[in-house]
């Protein structure tokens, strides 16, 4: 394992500084922490297919959906971004909501085969009220699909350039 260090580890960032340029130039929240888990899998099993792909970018759809759902139901209007005083009403919305989220989002990602553990810190975003608009949640899904799609044309391109026969990108 110790020979994927560097080269994991710069390219996870690679994958970021994308999304990142992405988020300064537009002002939207294209970068947001359950994507950096996600970036660190593609950096460290480059070898996946097109469905596990695909698994990412619809397990976190299924988490910011199902955190919206949970949001909207049982926490609009209250979120994290304030500590919500104990025992208090607004504690207990935040805390169904997230747990909403949550069993929603596990059952989603199982039904639709697309497990991806990232895509559960993608619900508590969504249902404790950081990310909490449909508009939000669409700024999310599109900027995993950016990072999954960044992914699979480096790996193209790497592929093509070194052929079938290399090993996976720099190791270091």
């Amino acid at each position: 394992m110790r020979r994927h260090r560097i080269g994991t580890s710069l390219y996870a960032g690679v994958l970021f500084v994308v999304l990142g340029a992405l988020a300064w130039a537009s002002g939207q929240p294209f970068i947001f922490p359950s994507l950096g888990p996600s970036a660190f899998i593609l950096a460290f099993q480059r070898d996946s297919d097109r469905t596990g792909l695909a698994s990412v970018v619809v397990s976190h759809l299924v988490g910011g959906v199902a955190g919206l759902i949970a949001y909207s139901l049982l926490a609009g209007g209250v979120s994290l971004f304030a500590d919500p005083a104990a025992f208090s009403t607004a504690g207990l919305r935040l805390v169904a909501s997230a747990t909403l989220s949550i069993v929603a989002t596990s059952w989603g990602m199982i039904a639709t085969d697309t497990v991806h553990a990232p895509a559960c810190a993608t619900t508590l975003i969504v249902s404790l009220g950081l990310l909490s608009t449909p508009g939000q949640v669409a700024i999310i899904v599109a900027g995993v699909v950016v990072l999954v799609a960044f992914h699979a044309l480096v790996l193209s391109a790497y592929h093509r350039a070194t052929g079938p026969s290399r090993p996976g990108l720099v190791d270091g």
